[in-house]
């Protein structure tokens, strides 16, 4: 996600079995796949999934545990998926939306539990042994709210980013469960297929994640068939309104929907010339299609594989560079996966320093390196002098989970801003030449997986102890 927005609110303010550790793709075979059913209308989507579990965890499994992040929705849930920085969100007042679970098959029993109602637990009718598979029907309603956010109705689309049973990451022996904090991605998934089949009223314009193989009028209605091969998560996007620009590079087809740009072609070309440049810069862009989509976002804009949302509240440059940020997650997530919550940096900086490293190359836009890094200076040392005024001392650690932080500045600092300097520190120190080998090797081992930070380390020959000190608060900056 890009917090342009945290920053201008708040730059001037500080608030006071045995699993082991593999994904289902990993490199260990064959991966989990999702085959969805939905239908959306009204702002309610029923949906139906046949889950194919692939048992790639070296450990048979009784049960599976799949997140339910559009429950967070709902009005008496303990994590507020926006802030009360963003209550504007909620253009139309309060709002609240659920997700409840309709149905689970085959399974002993099910459960909907979790800190916040936030997991469905189905105890499977069978154990599932290592290197086998089982398949498991869930069905179920989210009924959203009125919210320029991820998952709602926005003022001019309808967002339905993760609307679907999401498997937990299966880790030391346990399902992670994700709270959904306002504060930054609280999404931490595996690779799958996708193969989806959408419904929508005919007068809508559907984006998603998913290459559309087909779309058929039936009566009133549209039916989108769409396919999506080792993505972490599938998203969609649908309006009334959107105009769409597209074009191909590279055997990639570009699609920007839109209903509010006058230069939309600019945009359109801004889109080729990033995924050009970053497929060159880390290695090949994994898709067949990327979508970028203008619709309504509390913040700047929100990363999923093959597309990005872009909050239609920002405009000129900072529209640019919320584009450019968001592209650099389909390296930085949707390929190179992460814990996002107790991780944050790893993405994020790496998506900072990735645009300032693309504005570097294409002057035309008027964003400088120099300039860019200037900013992530000046706000970290901004953060540093008033921690230390109020505290006594400054908590510049990165490695914080979603929720330990003290406010949203603090995230979008210590993320974002510290995060582009980690980066920034290691091409320095280890040269232009070395420094973009190391990148393009994190890149390559880990495209398709979950990569840890001592993955990252491990790429980065001989500057462990200079990561390590930047995420642990030590590094002097």
């Amino acid at each position: 996600v890009f917090l342009i927005a945290v920053c201008l609110f708040l730059s001037a303010a500080l608030a006071l079995p045995v699993f082991l550790f593999a994904g289902c793709d990993g490199g260990a075979g064959e991966r989990c796949a999702y085959d969805i059913s939905a239908v959306y209308g009204d702002g309610v989507l029923e949906g139906e999934m046949d889950f194919t579990y692939v048992n790639n965890t070296g450990g048979e499994m009784r049960f599976l545990e799949f997140c339910l992040f559009g429950n967070a929705y709902r009005e008496d849930s303990a994590y507020k998926p926006v802030s009360s920085a963003f209550s504007a969100a909620y253009y139309a007042g309060e709002s609240y939306g659920s997700m409840e679970v309709l149905s689970v098959s085959p399974a002993a029993s099910w459960e909907v539990c979790g800190a916040d109602e936030n997991i469905l637990r189905a105890e499977l009718a069978s154990p599932v042994s290592p290197g086998e598979k089982s398949v498991i029907t869930v069905g179920w309603r989210l009924t959203l709210a009125n919210v320029n956010h991820r998952t709602g109705v926005a003022q001019h689309a309808v967002n339905l980013g993760n609307f679907y049973p999401v498997l937990c990451v299966c880790e030391d022996g346990a399902f992670y469960e994700c709270e959904y904090y306002s504060d930054g991605d609280p999404f931490y998934s595996e690779c799958a297929d996708y193969s989806v089949t959408f419904t929508a009223p005919a007068g809508y314009t559907l984006a998603a994640s998913g290459q559309i193989v087909s779309a058929d009028a039936d009566g009133a209605n549209k039916i989108y068939e769409m396919r999506l091969e080792n993505a972490r998560d599938f998203a969609v996007v649908l309006s009334e309104e959107f105009s769409v620009a597209q074009c191909e590079a590279g055997g990639v087809q570009l699609m920007y929907y839109y209903y509010d740009d006058a230069e939309a072609d600019a945009r359109l070309a801004l889109m080729e010339k990033c995924l050009t440049y970053y497929s060159d810069t880390f290695g090949a862009y994994p898709y067949p299609t990327y979508s970028a989509v203008q619709t309504g976002f509390a913040v700047g804009g929100m990363e999923y594989p093959a597309l990005v949302m872009l909050g239609d509240h920002i405009t000129g440059t900072d529209y640019d560079y919320t584009l450019v940020h968001e592209t650099a997650h389909q390296w930085w997530y949707a390929a190179v996966g992460n814990n996002q919550l107790e991780n944050a940096w790893q993405d994020e900086g790496l998506a900072e320093f990735s645009a300032a490293l693309f504005f570097e190359d294409h002057a035309e836009y008027g964003l400088k390196y120099a300039s860019l890094k200037d900013s992530a200076e000046r706000a970290y040392r901004a953060l540093y002098t008033v921690q230390s005024q109020i505290f006594g001392e400054a908590d510049t650690a990165m490695n914080k989970k979603l929720g330990e932080y003290l406010s949203e500045y603090q995230y979008v600092v210590l993320s974002y801003d510290k995060g582009f300097l980690l980066f920034d520190t290691l091409r320095e120190s280890m040269g232009e030449k070395k420094f973009m080998g190391c990148l393009r090797r994190y890149f390559r081992e880990n495209s398709g997986k979950l990569a840890r930070t001592d993955d990252l380390i491990g790429s980065f020959a001989g500057a462990e102890g200079l990561i390590r000190s930047f995420i642990d608060g030590t590094a002097v900056l």
